[in-house]
């Protein structure tokens, strides 16, 4: 049930659509404008760079403080210490779906990479550093911030994984599972919401940073 608690409880943080309500307050719908996502690339191409950082920094930051309240609520009720860095990663899922499938927006939201940051940052520095560099690379080199989110979206499982096993997450067996499991299944979601990036990215008409969207 607590498992269960930490998602909900991010579901409702991750219902919180920067960019939508950021277009809302100037007039506009971004989810009706360029690539038609409610993310902070939309925002940034639909409204302009503030909006695109403003977007960023909220749906990052989103994740990070639904991770800090479900650690402080529930992860003292377990002897393993190490437990809160599951309960965050099932608060992480819950603030990704919200985003993505928010209810009151018929379901339509982002892609999550934003909050896939938040992520990063509320659980490990070293893995961070890689996302960043990952990101970083992929964009600077291509200009394609789709080719980032997917390269940052797959490191996510590969990076736990690779820690779990040298015993980084100090956890048991059983729980270490459960969080590859969660990881597994964010990074394919992730690639499914960019499908549509990927065929433009194979066939060479895929946005790059600077342009609007096609």
């Amino acid at each position: 049930m607590i498992r269960l608690a930490c998602v909900a409880i991010g579901y409702v943080f991750g219902l919180f659509q920067t960019g939508y309500i950021y277009g809302e307050l100037k007039g506009t719908d971004i989810r009706q404008h360029g690539s038609g996502n409610a993310g902070a690339t939309n925002a940034l191409r639909t409204l302009g760079w503030k909006a695109g950082l403003i977007t960023l920094l909220g749906d990052c930051f989103k994740c990070v403080f639904a991770v800090l309240l479900v650690r402080a609520l529930f992860a003292g009720r377990y002897p393993d210490e190490n437990m809160g860095v599951l309960l965050g990663m099932y608060a992480a899922l819950g603030v990704i779906l919200g985003h993505n499938f928010p209810f009151y927006l018929k379901f339509k939201g982002g892609k999550g990479i934003a909050a896939t940051a938040g992520l990063y940052l509320s659980l490990d520095p070293v893995m961070t550093l890689v996302a960043i560099v990952l990101f970083g690379g992929a964009v600077g080199a291509t200009r394609y911030v789709s080719l980032g989110s997917i390269l940052v979206s797959i490191w996510l499982p590969v990076g736990t994984i690779l820690f779990g096993r040298q015993g980084h997450w100090g956890l048991s067996q059983g729980h270490l599972y459960e969080l590859y499991a969660i990881t597994i299944f964010l990074c394919l979601m992730a690639i499914y919401r960019h499908r549509k990036n990927i065929g433009r990215l194979l066939n060479g008409t895929e946005s790059k940073l600077g342009q609007k969207a096609k």
